[in-house]
């Protein structure tokens, strides 16, 4: 499952989240991070709290991927992960007027494996140039989700889609109703995708 958090500015809950972070830390959490599936329950609680109260601009748009319906081709993670992340992009881009933007700036988690890393660079900034005008800018940012809050965030709201789609857990994904826009499954028609 991919997620992407479409936004003018970044999420506007950084002041909140250090002071939560800091609320556990001063309770004898050793927390280092917002990571969904890492955090005990009350964090995400509090978590959910957080950003639901601060979604108001957001735009949530995610793509459901059941890897086992993928045709051999796309097999390797670095033809998969660039493959599925220019389906969501696209998807995401369409949805504005990108005439009116100076810059867009597209933030991923640390990508450790460098091929990887250099197939996903590669289908973001191919999409990139493809959909934005000459005009436009693009910078593409790989940030440990240890220190981007809008990953950590990203991560949360990609947890909760997870768990609905994976488990019919709809408790977290509630909260986040509101600003989801779209959850594409991408092998709804067919067991296999070939490319």
């Amino acid at each position: 499952m991919l997620s992407a958090i479409s936004k003018e500015r970044p999420f506007c809950a950084y002041r909140e989240m250090t002071e939560l972070k800091y609320d556990l830390v001063e309770n004898g959490e050793a927390i280092e991070y917002f990571h969904a599936s890492e955090n005990k329950q009350a964090v995400r609680d509090r978590m959910f709290g957080i950003i639901q109260r601060n979604l108001q601009g957001v735009r949530i748009d995610s793509l459901i991927i059941e890897k086992r319906k993928t045709g051999p081709a796309l097999h390797a993670p670095e033809r998969f992960y660039p493959k599925m992340l220019g389906y969501l992009l696209r998807y995401v881009l369409n949805a504005y007027s990108l005439g009116q933007y100076r810059e867009v700036i597209v933030f991923t988690d640390k990508i450790p494996v460098n091929r990887k890393r250099q197939a996903v660079e590669k289908a973001v900034k191919l999409t990139l140039a493809e959909m934005l005008p000459k005009t436009a800018r693009y910078r593409l940012l790989h940030h440990d989700s240890k220190s981007n809050m809008d990953l950590q965030i990203v991560d949360y709201c990609n947890w909760a889609i997870y768990r609905k789609w994976g488990f019919g857990d709809a408790r977290s994904y509630a909260l986040i109703q509101s600003a989801i826009s779209s959850e594409y499954d991408i092998f709804k028609r067919g067991t296999t995708f070939y490319y």
